[in-house]
């Protein structure tokens, strides 16, 4: 169900129940695009059964989904009709038509070019988790969650959300992960570091550098870390129960249930949705708060971070974040 996770903490104050949910997400059902529109933007039904509910609530944690539908035509289709219809107009008035009046034909012609264009529909799982003040996007990318984000607001009267903020930057983390040599000593509590990372430098260039399937606790990424790169992804496992991708911005990206963790499912429709939901929220619900701890613990949004010498870290030249590792200094 989850492929992606990004954060929110849901402002104090937000209390909707089931059915005045239901109600202000039916007044924004998703509607096909029509033959003249690009794009459309709505709710549907979580168990995909048509006229369902569009709120499903699973062992109390709630589940919407998010559909967006967009039309594309290529560019230069829409230029080659607008090109003919300025051509038309050259031959028979003896002008060439404007900026203005050049504008206009290319948006008449991908009026008439959007019929024929081939739909291309996906869909956004919502997770709110009413007891702890979370929600949780699957979304891809942050404009797509900006997107998610201005659909719930929208048809949710007084409900505020910012994303949520640990005292210590998932990058300063990843760096100081990579940098140790005891990381028996050094990792949080239940998570691995996996074998897939990128590394990019700060400055003009903006080098990267890629590893994948490649052991990471080596002298050569250590010396990436001290010529100035910075971890922006970094693949990790958590209790060997889930994988994912930890990036600069929080996000997980690529989550995956590791074996064992559906082993009980069954294998009926008419469960398996409940299932997944239950299994699903049952197991982020335990990683969330484990990830929180390892990153120092949330702070209020906004706030400055604290001067604890895993934030300064940040900020430093990052030789010396590699020095202190290697002179046995556990960064927690």
């Amino acid at each position: 169900m989850f492929k992606n996770v990004t954060i929110y903490r849901i402002a104090p104050g937000w209390d909707a129940t089931l059915e005045s949910m239901e109600a202000a997400l039916d007044a924004a059902r998703f509607v096909p695009c029509s033959a003249s529109q690009d794009k459309s933007v709505g709710w549907a039904e979580p168990r995909g059964e048509e006229h369902g509910p569009l709120v499903e609530s699973v062992g109390g944690q709630r589940i919407l989904k998010l559909v967006i539908e967009t039309k594309a035509v290529p560019g230069a289709v829409v230029k080659e009709k607008a090109q003919e219809a300025a051509d038309h107009i050259e031959a028979t008035t003896g002008r060439k038509p404007g900026k203005k009046e050049t504008k206009e034909l290319r948006e008449d012609a991908l009026q008439a070019l959007l019929p024929q264009a081939f739909p291309r529909r996906g869909g956004v799982w919502v997770w709110i988790d009413t007891k702890n003040g979370l929600l949780v996007t699957d979304a891809g990318s942050q404009g797509k969650n900006d997107e998610v984000v201005t659909a719930l607001v929208r048809v949710f009267d007084g409900l505020a959300l910012t994303l949520l903020q640990t005292a210590m930057t998932p990058q300063t983390a990843m760096t100081q992960w990579l940098a140790t040599t005891e990381p028996e000593a050094d990792w949080p509590e239940g998570f691995n570091v996996e074998r897939e990372c990128e590394l990019k430098s700060a400055d003009e260039e903006k080098s990267a550098v890629k590893f994948t399937r490649h052991h990471l606790l080596t002298d050569e990424v250590r010396k990436h870390l001290t010529e100035g790169k910075l971890p922006t992804r970094l693949a990790m496992s958590w209790e060997g129960r889930i994988g994912f991708t930890l990036t600069e911005s929080m996000q997980l990206k690529k989550l995956a249930f590791l074996e064992g963790v559906f082993d009980d499912r069954p294998n009926d429709d008419e469960s398996g949705f409940d299932t997944d939901v239950a299994l699903a929220t049952g197991e982020l619900s335990k990683l969330i708060p484990a990830l929180i701890e390892a990153l120092g613990g949330e702070i209020e949004p906004g706030a400055s971070l604290p001067d604890a010498p895993a934030a300064k870290a940040a900020t430093k030249p990052k030789q010396e974040a590699v020095t202190a590792v290697g002179d046995g200094d556990a960064p927690f």
